[in-house]
């Protein structure tokens, strides 16, 4: 995957003049939440019930103030506080490996596929966490994932905090042009929920909802 961190001139360069093409992830390219869905795998049936328990002034707030963004940092606390980066990776990697056949969209995978072939430069925007869907995004060949960042401590363990906005609605637009530039063109962008609006209306050819096949 390119590196997103470069900045001026060399962001445009990244795409060397192929059209771009934006996928959201969760529901789009998955049939479910990814990050949810690793979260309960890791902890297991056990710790997913008490974990939920604990969470439940999180989850009251949440139906009062709607913040998707509070609501998953109250999540990564409780679920992958104090993990380090290194086993952080490598459990993603193996939920990916373990999940994968039956958690991709087929119709969707196509699609990916078909524009890979055309040489499009295909970019994952997701509201989850960049370091849990790197393994998909490896596997599927994206050139670049733009997610939301976890923060992590001079130790290398997960904080609970991110680094910057929660990636959905407006910052998927905000990291676009952070990556590509202010007149940056996203010829086609695929997304099935509100906090895809936004990204879909920046493509020429928006896809919402387009996908709906079953591994």
């Amino acid at each position: 995957m390119s590196d997103m961190g470069t900045q001026g001139s060399d962001r445009q360069s990244v795409t060397e003049g192929r059209p771009i093409v934006a996928f959201d992830f969760d529901g789009t390219l998955t049939i479910r939440d990814s990050f949810t869905a690793f979260l309960r795998w890791r902890a297991g049936r056990r710790g997913w019930a008490m974990g939920l328990v604990r969470l439940a002034p999180a989850v009251a707030t949440y139906a009062r103030d709607r913040d998707r963004g509070r609501i998953k940092a109250a999540s990564v606390r409780e679920f992958l506080g104090g993990v380090d980066r290194a086993t952080l990776a490598a459990e993603a990697e193996t939920f990916a490996q373990d999940v994968w056949s039956r958690f991709m969209r087929p119709d969707a995978l196509s699609c990916w596929n078909e524009w890979g072939a055309k040489g499009a430069h295909r970019v994952i925007v997701t509201a989850s966490p960049e370091e849990t869907v790197a393994p998909f995004a490896r596997k599927l060949g994206a050139e670049a994932l733009l997610g939301t960042s976890l923060t992590f401590d001079k130790a290398g363990r997960v904080t609970g905090a991110f680094t910057g906005e929660n990636c959905r609605g407006e910052e998927k637009v905000r990291r676009l042009k952070a990556a590509y530039g202010d007149d940056v063109r996203v010829l086609a962008a695929y997304g099935d929920t509100s906090g895809d609006t936004e990204m879909l209306a920046m493509a020429e050819t928006p896809g919402f909802r387009v996908f709906r096949g079953r591994p």
